[in-house]
């Protein structure tokens, strides 16, 4: 029985996907479940697994094709067998009858490419160095190529025919990529965007951190980690400064009365931001698992479209890779953005005296045509009190 696999169901804002890889051909075997193909959209990469056991018969799109929901991908015959491999390689001839004359050995690719008619010494070179001299620019008496070219050519050190120090790959985009370039310009023409930062302190953070995570661990069997801190005090600020929070919908401004906090994610290709909705009512056990759990499939690719829909406001976290200070850009239509950075000890002055704390310079980019000044500032206040202190978050403080 033939059944059609069908490009899954898009939602309202994908309006199509490309074909990014088929890892079935027309031929090979299936098993229910199993992926055929990747689709790439603007956000996400999806599988497409196959609904039955059975054999691909038919491919109606390649890849780097551009498909529209529900549009017809390919044919699998259900429940049959895939073909045996054909035949016509006959089992090897016992040892006994090869020939007893050894074949020459065959020719290296510098001795099949004019490497005898080099002069002795660049003719070791290149026979020892695996080079074709024919992809070597000679610099020699007529273009002749000497020793030193092919010792340049091997050690990169010269351009040649197709190697050298200055290589070039001209790749196009993906539609991720695209994506996010289209997003990065969207936010600069269409947000005054401003940035305030402030510093903090992570001392009682860090020592809360070190006396309870043996005991949380084993309670959630999930590590405590400082982003938890971070979103649990954002979601908080956000409640006290709901402007904060909002977004921009034509001549209107929308306030939002949950955090649905999107955390940047780095993967080879490019951010993505998970939502963990509702952060004010989560815990910070729960709020480590929804990291842990993005985290896992952001890396292998299993991230859908739901888990990068909406939010209200989003963190990022450059400390991650050792930035110390940068100015995040606004994902729109969120209205704001905060900037972790690198935890550096340094001199800092308490009750007088100068000791060494673990310092962290945090940033907030806003859209200053609904967020004022005051309330960017007084936000960024607010988070650094709360992670200054963190009992004011369990007495929401």
């Amino acid at each position: 029985m033939a059944i059609e696999v069908k490009v899954p169901v898009l939602p309202e804002s994908v309006s199509d996907a490309t074909i990014a890889a088929w890892h079935k051909k027309v031929g090979d075997s299936v098993k229910r479940d199993e992926n055929l193909m990747d689709l790439e959209t603007d956000k996400v990469v999806l599988e497409v697994p196959s609904p039955v056991d059975g054999v691909l018969k038919e491919i109606k799109f390649q890849e780097g094709d551009t498909v529209t929901s529900q549009q017809l991908l390919a044919v699998i015959e259900e429940g049959a067998v895939a073909a045996a491999p054909a035949a016509a390689a006959e089992a090897p001839k016992p040892a006994q009858e090869a020939p007893k004359a050894a074949a020459k050995p065959a020719a290296t690719p510098a001795a099949a490419s004019g490497a005898d008619a080099l002069p002795p010494g660049a003719r070791f070179t290149a026979v020892s160095q695996g080079i074709d001299p024919a992809q070597v620019e000679g610099t020699g008496r007529h273009g002749a190529v000497t020793k030193a070219d092919l010792v340049n050519y091997a050690s990169g050190k010269t351009a040649g025919v197709s190697g050298g120090a200055r290589p070039e790959e001209r790749v196009p985009m993906t539609r991720i990529r695209k994506r996010i370039a289209e997003r990065l310009m969207q936010s600069k023409e269409s947000i005054a965007m401003l940035t305030s930062f402030n510093e903090v302190n992570l001392a009682k953070v860090s020592a809360a951190r070190k006396a309870l995570q043996e005991d949380f661990q084993k309670a959630h069997g999930v590590k405590l980690g400082f982003m938890s801190f971070f979103a649990k005090a954002a979601a908080n600020a956000l409640q006290r400064y709901p402007v904060v929070n909002a977004s921009v919908d034509g001549d209107d401004i929308i306030y939002h009365g949950y955090a649905d906090i999107s955390i940047a994610v780095s993967t080879d290709k490019g951010l993505v931001t998970p939502v963990l909705r509702n952060v004010e009512r989560m815990s910070f056990a729960d709020i480590e698992k929804g990291i842990g759990d993005y985290a896992v499939k952001a890396r292998d690719g299993k991230l859908g479209l739901e888990d990068l829909q909406g939010g209200t406001f989003t963190i990022t976290n450059g400390g991650t890779f050792g930035s110390l200070f940068s100015t995040p850009i606004v994902n729109p239509p969120q209205s704001a953005i905060l900037g972790m950075h690198a935890i550096k000890e340094r001199a800092v002055v308490e009750n007088g005296q100068v000791v060494v704390a673990p310092m962290m310079y945090i940033a907030l980019s806003y859209d200053h045509r609904i967020i004022d000044g005051k309330d960017a500032v007084l936000f960024l206040v607010d988070i650094k009190n709360q992670l200054e202190n963190p009992n004011r978050m369990l007495f929401d403080l």
